[in-house]
């Protein structure tokens, strides 16, 4: 089914063991705010690793897996089966870098990154600058050999156990004055500071705090890329963690409808099997058939991928793809609450946690919204066959 080969079936198969393992500290995890023993982290990380489950979207040129877009998905979706973030140990590093790294930047951080010995962190959103970045207010400076970094970022999600952020700002001097450039600042740094770590509708290991960058300096071997060049690789970043968003959506949305299914042929009400009744019934079938649009969309944007169709074309199919997956992740979460009743509002049933934790998929890498007007303005500019009969 989906045309899957066996290398294929293998990995998924792989990953699914690996996070079944993890199923059972889901509860211990939650309760805990998420936090594990470090040397149970530790264990996970190392076995990630060992079953090729870690870096799967790296060449195998620096040490990663060298997987396809379909395969990465594959893991991913395994991985969102899981809740608490626990499968957020399978990581993939950032997918676009090896191709503007310079050598200090591949020595530095993305070896080290794609060896699980560092981790990233991305200081982009700002308290009113969110998906869109043009309203971003970071600034950046050049003073001799260094940059200077001046602003606010919030919601810089694992900066608690990063070992390096990429900050997003604007240029506010020199010839490219208004450009935006990314840079990397290592954790921790000089003038670098928490300002504050809110509390979130998850119980992860990894905070989303608000991040105060005054004076920052950092050297110009920092830059990712050029000033004034094209950030075609943000546009890649965004591509990629949307289909990740949408593979993790559609594996919270089978892990849903596995519970819930179980539940609805044991539960008895008045003599029959819960499922059986049929409004619950309709919900079962309408999470169903959306689980299969979705998960075949992801899918085939994943060959799409693969097969290097038009950039535009595929950033566009890619927005469509965490659309609807996870606006169909969360209606599968809030009927698999329903269904499960009062039962489904326990912390300790699966479909709790996921009704919190699949909330966030509609906003961050691109809220909903804007996931929509993406869509719409190709449609506009480039007419229906561009997004759904390309060439």
């Amino acid at each position: 089914m989906y045309g899957l080969t066996d290398e294929d079936l293998r990995i998924r198969d792989t990953a699914r063991e690996f996070v079944e393992s993890l199923m059972p500290l889901e509860v211990e995890a939650e309760l805990a705010g998420g936090v594990l023993p470090k040397e149970v982290t530790a264990e996970h990380r190392a076995r990630a690793l060992a079953e090729g489950l870690y870096a799967t979207n790296m060449p195998t040129s620096l040490g990663g897996g060298g997987c396809s877009a379909l395969q990465q998905i594959l893991v991913q979706e395994q991985c969102g089966r899981v809740t608490n973030g626990l499968g957020w140990v399978m990581a993939t590093p950032p997918q676009w870098w090896p191709e503007v790294a310079t050598e200090h930047q591949l020595q530095r951080w993305l070896l080290p990154t794609v060896r699980g010995e560092m981790h990233e962190a991305y200081a982009i959103t700002e308290e009113f600058a969110g998906s869109d970045t043009s309203a971003l207010q970071t600034t950046a400076r050049r003073d001799g050999d260094e940059y200077v970094i001046d602003g606010i970022k919030w919601h810089v999600t694992s900066y608690n156990l990063a070992d390096y952020v990429f900050v997003e700002a604007v240029l506010s001097d020199g010839p490219h004055a208004g450009d935006h450039v990314l840079l990397v600042v290592d954790v921790p740094w000089p003038g670098m500071e928490v300002v504050r770590s809110p509390k979130y509708s998850h119980n992860i290991a990894d905070e989303h705090p608000i991040v105060a960058f005054r004076d920052v300096r950092v050297p110009v071997a920092n830059l990712v890329g050029v000033e004034g060049g094209p950030m075609t690789f943000t546009q890649d970043w965004f591509r990629f963690e949307r289909m990740m968003v949408a593979a993790r959506c559609v594996g919270a949305a089978q892990r849903l409808l596995d519970e819930v299914s179980a539940f609805a042929r044991e539960r008895m009400v008045a003599g029959r099997p819960l499922g059986e009744h049929q409004l619950v019934a309709g919900m079962l079938a309408d999470s169903a058939t959306e689980l299969f649009a979705a998960r075949t969309m992801l899918y085939e944007v994943a060959r799409a991928i693969d097969a290097g169709h038009d950039r535009k074309t595929l950033h566009g199919q890619a927005s469509m793809t965490k659309l609807y997956c996870s606006e169909m992740a969360g209606r599968a979460a809030d009927r698999a609450v329903q269904i499960f009743g009062g039962r489904g509002y326990m912390r300790e049933n699966v479909a709790e946690r996921l009704f919190r934790e699949l909330r966030v998929e509609r906003i961050w890498e691109g809220a909903s919204e804007i996931q929509r007007i993406i869509v719409a303005r190709q449609l506009m500019n480039r007419g229906p066959a561009a997004l759904l009969d390309p060439v």
